[in-house]
C-alpha cells in the first residue's frame, strides 16, 4: 500500500478525522442532567458574571486552545486554502493532547484579510486560554500576532516561527558547548525569511550573538542594507551592513546555518567555506537542504540537524508548543513572552544532557542515546519534556509578571504533570514520597546489566534508596564509565572475594542441610548464583531488600529467596500481585503469579496481604473474591470454595470492605449491584480482585495488558519474611524504579 493511501485510510477509517469532543462530568440521569445543563448549569453562569476569572474554575476554558489558521502557508504545501488546512490543524490538536492534555478546537479562517482574522480571533476570546496561530503565511503572520498580542489578554504564539526558533536554539547552545565555541563571536546564516527564519535569527539574537554577525537570506539572496528588492518591515529590521550578495557568499567563514528554505539550498561547497566544527541546522520539510549523510561526506567535522525523524538532532516543534502552552495555561498566563520562550530554550538545552530513559531508547529502536553530536536536542517522545519544559515556562510566567495564578509549590506541581502523562506515576509517586522519607538498601544481583545501572543513578539521586550492586567491581566501573554515568562510590560487592562468604557459606548449608544441600553445593551457589547470595545478605542483614529477574526466568530469581529468607512463618505461602493501572482507575489483581491452586484458606491470606498492600499506595481497598456465579447462584466445587474464603476474611478482617463469591461484572457495576444486591459490601466499586486460581488471574491481566491497554506494576510478593521482588524479563527503566519503590517501603514496615 502507498503512503498516500495510507494516510487516506488513517483518517477516513472509522470515524472520520483525528479528532472528538468527550463530557468529563457523569451524564446518565436526570439529576446529572440538570446539575450539567438546566437549572443548576445557572449557577456558575452568575458566578462567572461577577468574576469573569471563574470561567478558569468552572468551565475548560483554562485547558482549551485555539488552533488557528486561514491555510495560507500549509506545511510545505503552501496556499491551499482554510479547508483544505484542517486536517493539519487537527493533527496539531491530536499533538497538544497526546504530549500535554492540552485540549483544542480547531478553527479554519475562509479570510485572506488579515484585520478580518485579527477581530474573529479577538471575538473568540471569551471561550479559550490561548490562541496558537498555524500555518499563515509571511509578512501577514508577523502583524497578526503583533496585534492580537496588543489587544487579546490571553496567550498568542504562532508556533511556525516561535516554536522552531527554540527548539533549533537549544541545539545551537548545545551544539556550541560540545565545540568550545563562544556564541558572542559566532556568525550565524539564516536561509529563508518566512515566520521560522525571521523567527530564528531573531532568537538566536537574543541568545547572544552580535546582531551585526547574522546575515539573513532569501531566494533572492543576502537581504542586506539598501536592498529594495522584495523586502518588507520585518526582513528590514534584519538587513546586514555587508558586501555579501548570495548565499554562497554569505556562508563564508560561518559558525552556524539555520536552514528553513528548500531542499538542496545547502551545496558541499558552502559548507566546505565553513569555519571549523560548523554547525548546520537544515530544517527544511519534507527534505532538508543538506542530508546529514551528505554534510558529513564532505567533512567530518560537522553537526548536523534536520527536521526529519529518520536522521540525528531532530528539530520538532512537538518539543515546545504543547509543553508551553501547558506552562502558560497552569498559571492563567496572559500572554507568552520572551522571558517564557527563553525559559523553554533552556530547559531543553539542559534536559539534552541528562541520561536518556530506557522508554525512549525503545522508540528509537534502542539505539544508543548520550549527549554528544548526534544527540544535541530532546528526542520528540522524551516523557520528560513536559516535566522539565512546563514547570520552566510556568516559572518565567510568574517571575515575568504576567502569570495571575501564581504555582505555590513547585514540587508538587511537577508531580501534577506526571499525573497527566500516567495515572501509574501518579500512583507510584504516592510510594516514591515514601521512600525517600527512609531510603533502604537494595541489592541487585544483575549488578553488571545496563538497565540496572541507569535505574540506580536515578534511586542515588533521588534519595529513594542505596542500591548495592553484584558483580566484578572493575568491570561494573567500566560499564558506568562508558554508560556516562554518575553513581558516586555507590557500592559493589564481588560475591567471588566478600568477607562475609564463608559465613554465607556456613549459613546456607545449616539452612538446607536436610534438604538436600551439600557444603559444596553451599559453597557453589553463593560463589556463582548472585541471587542466591543476594538473598543471603537480606538474610544477614547486609541488605534490606533484593530486586532481581531483569535477565533471568521467574523461577531462577523466586527460588533462591524462598530457600534463604522464606515465607512469613505464620502463612501458608507466599502470594503475587500486579497493580493495573487505566487512564481513569487503578485496580489489584491476585493472585496472579505464585499459588496455581490455592485452597479456601490461601485465597483468604491472599485477600488479607493484598489488602495491606494496596493501603501502602494511600489507597482504601475494596475486595472482591471472583468467581463465575454471584452470592451462591450456582453451586460448584469452585464457587463454595471462594464462598469459604470470603467468610475467613470477614472474620480474621472483619473492618476490610470484601464481598463474594461475585462476577467480574457485578463488582464493577453500581447500578446492577444496587439493583439485584443490595444487601452486597461492595457497590460496584471494587479495586482489588481475587482470583480463584492462578489460571484465570494470569490471563486475566496479560490479556487487559495488550487488549485493554493497562500499565502493569508488578509482580509484587507478599508474605515474604523480608522484602524480595522480582523484576520481569524486558522491564525498562522506569519498571525497576517503582518496583524498588515498592521494596523500600516494604523494607520500612519491617523495622
Amino acid at each position: 500500500m502507498s503512503m498516500r493511501q495510507e494516510a487516506l485510510d488513517y483518517h477516513s477509517s472509522g470515524r472520520k478525522g483525528k479528532i472528538e469532543v468527550i463530557t468529563t462530568k457523569p451524564c446518565a440521569t436526570s439529576h446529572d442532567l440538570s446539575l450539567a445543563y438546566s437549572p443548576g448549569v445557572a449557577e456558575p453562569c452568575l458566578d462567572i458574571e461577577k468574576d469573569s476569572h471563574d470561567a478558569y474554575k468552572y468551565t475548560a476554558k483554562g485547558n482549551l486552545v485555539a488552533v488557528v489558521s486561514n491555510g495560507t502557508a500549509v506545511l510545505g504545501l503552501g496556499d491551499i486554502g482554510a479547508l483544505a488546512g484542517k486536517p493539519v490543524m487537527e493533527g496539531k490538536g491530536v499533538l497538544f493532547k497526546s504530549f500535554a492534555d492540552v485540549d483544542v478546537f480547531d478553527i479554519e479562517l475562509n479570510t485572506k484579510d488579515s484585520d478580518e482574522l485579527i477581530r474573529t480571533v479577538k471575538l473568540l476570546e471569551p471561550t479559550f486560554g490561548g490562541i496558537n496561530l498555524e500555518d499563515i503565511k509571511g509578512p501577514e503572520c508577523f502583524y497578526i500576532e503583533e496585534e492580537l498580542k496588543k489587544i487579546m489578554d490571553i496567550p498568542v504564539f504562532h508556533d511556525d516561527q516561535h516554536g522552531t526558533a527554540i527548539i533549533s536554539a537549544a541545539g545551537m547552545l548545545n551544539a556550541l558547548e560540545i565545540i568550545g565555541k563562544d556564541v558572542k563571536k559566532c556568525k550565524i546564516v539564516v536561509n529563508g525569511a518566512g515566520a521560522a527564519g525571521i523567527a530564528c535569527a531573531n532568537l538566536a539574537i537574543t541568545m547572544g550573538i552580535d546582531k551585526n554577525n547574522v546575515i539573513l537570506c532569501d531566494t533572492k539572496g543576502v537581504i542586506y542594507k539598501g536592498r529594495t528588492n522584495g523586502m518588507n518591515e520585518y526582513k528590514e529590521r534584519l538587513a546586514a551592513d555587508t558586501d555579501a550578495r548570495t548565499l554562497e557568499d554569505a556562508m563564508v567563514g560561518a559558525d552556524i546555518f539555520f536552514g528553513v528554505s528548500a531542499k538542496g539550498a545547502l551545496s558541499a561547497d558552502m559548507l566546505r567555506s565553513m569555519a571549523k566544527d560548523p554547525i548546520v541546522f537544515a530544517m527544511a520539510n519534507p527534505d532538508p537542504e543538506i542530508t546529514p549523510p551528505q554534510a558529513l561526506e564532505v567533512r567530518g567535522d560537522v553537526i548536523i540537524g534536520t527536521g526529519r525523524s529518520d536522521y540525528m538532532n531532530q528539530v520538532n516543534n512537538v518539543l515546545c508548543f504543547p509543553f508551553l502552552f501547558r506552562g502558560a495555561l497552569d498559571v492563567h498566563a496572559s500572554a507568552i513572552n520572551d522571558e517564557m520562550k527563553l525559559a523553554a530554550v533552556k530547559a531543553l538545552a539542559d534536559l539534552a544532557k541528562l541520561s536518556v530513559p530506557d522508554s525512549v531508547r525503545k522508540a528509537y529502536a534502542g539505539e544508543d542515546i548520550q549527549f554528544g553530536r548526534e544527540y544535541i536536542i530532546p528526542k520528540p517522545f522524551d516523557p520528560r519534556v513536559l516535566l522539565h519544559v512546563a514547570p520552566a515556562v510556568a516559572q518565567a510566567a510568574m517571575d515575568s509578571g504576567v502569570a495571575r495564578r501564581p504555582i505555590k509549590d513547585m514540587v508538587k506541581y511537577r508531580e501534577s504533570l506526571e499525573a497527566l502523562q500516567s495515572r501509574s506515576k501518579e500512583i507510584m509517586r504516592t510510594l516514591i514520597n515514601k521512600s525517600k522519607a527512609n531510603p533502604k538498601r537494595i541489592v541487585f544481583p544483575e549488578g553488571d546489566e545496563d538497565k540496572i545501572l541507569r535505574a540506580a543513578q536515578i534511586l542515588i539521586k533521588e534519595n529513594i534508596a542505596t542500591p548495592i550492586l553484584l558483580g566484578d567491581e572493575a568491570d561494573i566501573r567500566a560499564r558506568i564509565a562508558e554508560l556516562k554515568l554518575d553513581l558516586g562510590d555507590v557500592e559493589i560487592i564481588n560475591p567471588l572475594n566478600f568477607d562475609k562468604r564463608g559465613d554465607y557459606i556456613d549459613s546456607m548449608f545449616e539452612m538446607r542441610q536436610r534438604k538436600g544441600v551439600t557444603r559444596a553445593g553451599a559453597k557453589r551457589e553463593i560463589k556463582v548464583n548472585h541471587n542466591y547470595f543476594g538473598a543471603m545478605m537480606v538474610e544477614k542483614g547486609d541488605a534490606d531488600s533484593m530486586l532481581s529477574g531483569i535477565n533471568h526466568h521467574y523461577p531462577e530469581t523466586i527460588q533462591p529467596a524462598l530457600d534463604i529468607i522464606g515465607k512469613q512463618p505464620q502463612l501458608s505461602k507466599v502470594h503475587g500481585m500486579y497493580m493495573l493501572v487505566f487512564k481513569k482507575k487503578v485496580v489489584f489483581f491476585a493472585d496472579t503469579t505464585v499459588t496455581i491452586e490455592p485452597t479456601a484458606e490461601e485465597l483468604a491470606e491472599t485477600a488479607i496481604l493484598a489488602a495491606a498492600e494496596v493501603r501502602k499506595f494511600d489507597i482504601e481497598p475494596r475486595v472482591a473474591m471472583l468467581s463465575f456465579s454471584n452470592f451462591g447462584s450456582t453451586k460448584h466445587p469452585t464457587t463454595t470454595k471462594v464462598k469459604k474464603a470470603t467468610e475467613l476474611v470477614k472474620e480474621q478482617a472483619p473492618d476490610l470492605i470484601v464481598d463474594g463469591e461475585v462476577q467480574a461484572n457485578v463488582a464493577l457495576d453500581p447500578e446492577l449491584t444496587e439493583l439485584q444486591y443490595p444487601f452486597s459490601m461492595l457497590k460496584g466499586d471494587a479495586n482489588v480482585f481475587i482470583f480463584p486460581d492462578l489460571q484465570s488471574g494470569n490471563i486475566s491481566y496479560k490479556l487487559l495488558n495488550k487488549l485493554g491497554g493497562a500499565e502493569t506494576i508488578g509482580p509484587i510478593l507478599m508474605g515474604m519474611s523480608k522484602p524480595v521482588h522480582v523484576l520481569q524479563r524486558g522491564d525498562d527503566i522506569a519498571d525497576i524504579i517503582n518496583m524498588a519503590a515498592v521494596a523500600v517501603v516494604g523494607a520500612q514496615k519491617t523495622d
